[in-house]
């Protein structure tokens, strides 16, 4: 018998992967949130310049 089927048949072991996908998730929005930052800071002044643009146009 594999380890891992050995584990899978002892019931401390069996909801190990419980947890997976929240875990996943947290770690994709989190990734998300880094992407969000950099773009935010190297396109950042970029941005200000064209708002204030717009601003005083009206």
């Amino acid at each position: 018998m594999a380890p891992w089927h050995w584990l899978q048949s002892q019931p401390r072991f069996r909801d190990l992967t419980r947890g997976q996908g929240l875990v996943e998730y947290a770690l994709l929005i989190i990734f998300v949130a880094v992407v969000l930052v950099a773009l935010l800071t190297v396109l950042g002044p970029g941005l200000q310049e064209i708002y204030e643009n717009i601003i005083e146009s009206l």
